[in-house]
């Protein structure tokens, strides 16, 4: 049973029902229906066209969904004809459905929400941290967009900017997350990008490059994670970094500038640093300073700590720290980080032990254990 192949098909078919007719809830659990068929009948009698034998089959899930439910909502429902077998047609749907997805009758973040889980691929956990919620509200918002979205036709897309939120997301997780996603997003938003002439596309697009330049560098051979300022930069993948260089260039030069492309710039301006000691950390903070005016997020301004601590040296950067709220994820390491550089060497190994207890995934909770160790160490030395 090949589960990638299953994955990688699922946001297609779902997209053919709801063309079909299928509102998207609706779809989402036919689609399921037939995974959970071809996990029992592949196995014996692998189909010759396995995009073509879902959509049929949760096709057929679909329309006796709709012929049980029709009594309790009191209407005839349209049955259409299945499809016909035989191969089907091979475009990919999947960006079409995202913005079906980002449906105008759902707000922004329910819309990403909703998109998140049942296209992206990701929990209601991942969503939840991504958000900086808890789960239980995560869990509630997403049953919420579904509940909204329950009968209608998904026939009018919405707007680029919910798209990219998704994307960025999607790119995040699959970056630093359980599940690789990452190379997927690209895709799509390379796709985007040639559809639409649009200076956030553009940006996003540049972010992810850069970002997925280092991406070899990230970790040690044994998996352990690798620091930015510790990676072998002989690692990057200057090809594209040349390229997300250059697609940021040509949407700066539109004079719009937006969220993506401001954190396109900071990673840019790492990837041009031939060692971490030549990293222009003053333009870093200014760039940071337009990111925290366009957004007000409270990421950004951890971050902007961590740069200004660069720049100004560890007391300016933890005074930059003091006024965010130490709930917030990856607080405790940032600060743990900028309390080493000052010499207090108690206080950074007592908060890189608390920043590893909540740390969002397995490979920075080692990390952040293993900088806790050393400093004790130290200390006891």
């Amino acid at each position: 049973m090949d589960e990638v192949l299953l994955r990688t098909l699922t946001p297609t078919v779902i997209g053919v029902l709801v063309r079909r007719g299928a509102d998207f809830a609706a779809a989402e659990d036919a689609v399921q229906d037939a995974l959970v068929e071809a996990v029992r009948a592949w196995p014996d009698d692998p189909p010759r066209d396995p995009r073509g034998w879902l959509v049929a089959v949760a096709w057929r899930k679909f329309l006796d969904a709709a012929r049980a439910d029709a009594s309790r909502r009191r209407r005839e429902v349209r049955v259409e004809v299945e499809p016909a077998p035989g191969p089907s047609e091979v475009a990919d749907d999947t960006l079409q459905l995202y913005f079906l997805c980002a449906h105008p009758s759902l707000t922004p973040a329910s819309a990403v929400a909703l998109t998140l889980r049942a296209v992206g691929g990701l929990t209601t956990r991942q969503i939840a941290q991504a958000y900086l919620v808890p789960e239980a509200t995560m869990a509630q918002r997403i049953s919420r967009a579904k509940r909204t979205v329950s009968g209608v036709r998904f026939t009018e897309p919405g707007d680029v900017a919910t798209v990219l939120r998704v994307l960025y997301l999607v790119f995040n997780e699959g970056y630093s997350g359980d599940v690789d996603l990452a190379a997927e997003a690209i895709r799509l938003t390379r796709e985007l990008a040639a559809r639409t002439d649009h200076e956030e596309v553009a940006g996003l697009l540049a972010l992810m490059l850069l970002h997925h330049a280092r991406r070899a560098a990230r970790t040690g051979p044994d998996g352990r994670l690798v620091p930015l300022a510790e990676q072998d930069r002989g690692r990057w993948d200057t090809r594209l970094i040349a390229e997300g260089v250059d697609v940021l260039q040509r949407a700066l030069a539109r004079d719009r500038l937006g969220e993506f492309q401001a954190q396109a710039a900071i990673a840019a301006l790492h990837a041009d640093a031939p060692t971490v000691e030549e990293t222009d950390w003053v333009q870093i903070v200014e760039w940071y300073d337009e990111l925290v005016r366009l957004t007000d997020s409270p990421v950004a301004r951890l971050n902007r700590a961590v740069a200004v601590g660069e720049a100004d040296g560890p007391r300016a950067g933890l005074a930059a720290l003091a006024s965010l709220d130490p709930a917030l994820p990856r607080y405790a390491a940032v600060a743990a980080h900028l309390r080493e550089r000052d010499g207090d060497l108690v206080t950074a190994a007592r908060l890189y032990a608390d920043a590893a207890r909540s740390a969002p995934s397995l490979a920075e909770r080692d990390h952040l254990t293993r900088q806790a160790a050393r400093l004790n160490a130290r200390l006891r030395g």
